[in-house]
């Protein structure tokens, strides 16, 4: 049964991703026919409308009278994909030929507390001479004695051979820091697969269902997902994780793995994650439109939810004056924290 809960946890991903297909009945190909596949797919499929408190009733009552069997495609595009809008969900996606539309106000109200130029410039440096690489991570040792590595997305990949190398570069560390700010999500192997280095025991890590009927609440019982821990190079230290709203999908995954881990030494430092946190599935719409929609909720180790993302142990956010001064606060808190 893990094995095949960890298959199936593979899939979830960053927005992009088409994951898995589902049928559907039989509706004409025309602008009604395609509204009503598409609000019916979501009622029976979608696995949040309960848990976020929507009247998916109500939505119909509202946007089917403006669906009519002489609208453009451009039209229906912008309808339906507003309908979408009101699930509130980075993993709900319309795609036609030429056009794709996701919600992302899950971090456009917040502050970015992230400055791409402020990082390389003063404190990741050159790729030539300050820095290493080893597949999608870039890492180095500060001046303090204290380790960095940034990853920037779970969809490049990262090998047992490519984590062996980095830590054992970083082994003299005094103290570790993860940066996935900004990472928008991508193969949760990658995942279980950098968490897996930070823990000695296995661990249990949340929990996933699994829709099993047309009701907004039919689900299976929880089925338990657990972290097993490598058999390579394991970094024992202090570790400090920073995120951002953007850290989505896969992202919110690897902060609730490390956070899982028992012992005190992974902390979270700067804003909550942006969640995203269902197992994504796709359908296609009688005009061969696709639909991509959250369809598994996925749980910590206490059975709460994880869509909504993680709140950080050290909420803290770049402050002006910091970036003045041309420092990133979230890491000069990190220090402060991998110091004492």
């Amino acid at each position: 049964m893990k094995n095949k809960i960890i298959r199936v946890l593979q899939f979830l991903c960053c927005l992009p991703l088409v994951t898995s297909c589902i049928g559907e009945d039989d509706y004409a190909n025309d602008p009604i026919g395609n509204f009503e596949q598409l609000w019916k797919t979501i009622d029976e499929r979608y696995c949040f409308l309960e848990a976020k408190g929507i009247d998916w009733d109500a939505v119909y009552d509202e946007y089917r009278p403006q669906i009519t069997a002489t609208m453009t495609n451009e039209d229906l595009f912008d309808k339906l994909s507003a309908m979408l809008y009101v699930l509130k969900d980075g993993h709900v996606n319309l795609a036609s030929s030429s056009r794709v539309s996701f919600y992302d106000d899950w971090y456009q109200d917040f502050p970015w507390n992230y400055r791409e130029d402020i990082l390389y410039q003063y404190y990741l440096g050159r790729a030539s001479t300050d820095y290493r690489t080893s597949a999608g991570m870039k890492y180095k040792m500060f001046d303090n004695n204290i380790g960095y590595v940034r990853y920037e997305s779970f969809s490049a990949g990262v090998g047992n051979g490519n984590l062996d190398e980095m830590l054992s570069y970083l082994a003299v560390s005094n103290g570790l820091i993860i940066d996935v700010r900004d990472n928008g999500g991508g193969n949760l192997t990658n995942s279980s697969r950098i968490a897996a280095r930070f823990t000695n025991e296995k661990v249990l890590t949340g929990y996933i269902q699994h829709k099993t009927g047309k009701g907004h609440n039919d689900f299976s019982a929880p089925e338990a997902i657990y972290l097993e821990p490598s058999n390579s190079i394991r970094y024992q230290k202090k570790v400090v994780i920073l995120t951002n709203r953007r850290c989505y999908s896969a992202t919110n995954d690897f902060v609730n793995l490390m956070r899982s881990i028992e012992g005190g030494n992974i902390i979270q430092v700067g804003d909550q994650t942006g969640g995203g946190s269902g197992l994504p599935f796709t359908s296609e719409l009688p005009n061969g439109w696709t639909i991509r929609f959250s369809a598994s909720p996925h749980f910590d180790k206490n059975m709460q939810p994880l869509e909504q993302g993680i709140e950080p142990d050290v909420a803290i956010d770049m402050s002006d004056e910091d970036q003045l001064k041309n420092k990133d606060t979230l890491i000069e808190k990190a220090f402060e924290i991998l110091n004492k």
